[in-house]
Parts: C-alpha cells; structure tokens; sequence
C-alpha cells in the first residue's frame, strides 16, 4: 500500500514539473511571443473559445503583438479576455 502512495506520489509530481517546464518554455524574457496569449479563453457567441480561434496573433515587433480579430464584433471580448488574464 505504501509503494502505491509513492508510485502515485511520483506520477502526480513529474505530470506537475512537465506543466512548469512547459510553461517555462513560454516564457521569453523581454520579448513578445503568441504563445503568451493565444490560450486565452475569448466569450464566442456564447462559447468559450481559445483566442486563436478568433482572431490571428502576430509579433510586430519584438516586444509588441498585434491581435487582429477576424470578426469586428468580438473585439471587445478579446479586451475583455485579455485584461481579465
């Protein structure tokens, strides 16, 4: 029974430090990457939507990006998303 907590300890723990490294990976110090963003959860007719669904996410320069939605109507959804992230 012991061995089977630590199994299940040690699968639980290495599932977590996968995500961290994961998300490490996202992070660019000083500079702007889609990835940073593109997960956002956008309110989509009603749907939860990633906003890569909705809208193109590009680099204009190395530290800004340009969200260009594909439908002016969700503009402000995307605002919403991204000040509430």
């Amino acid at each position: 029974m012991l061995e089977d907590l630590k199994k299940d300890a040690r699968e639980r723990m290495s599932k977590c430090v996968q995500t961290f490294q994961a998300d490490l990976k996202k992070l660019r110090t000083g500079r702007a990457h889609p990835s940073l963003v593109e997960h956002l959860k956008v309110d989509y007719y009603g749907s939860e939507v990633p906003l890569q669904q909705v809208a193109s996410i590009a680099v204009e320069e190395s530290r800004t990006l340009v969200i260009s939605p594909w439908e002016k109507s969700v503009v402000q959804a995307i605002e919403k998303a991204i000040f509430k992230s």
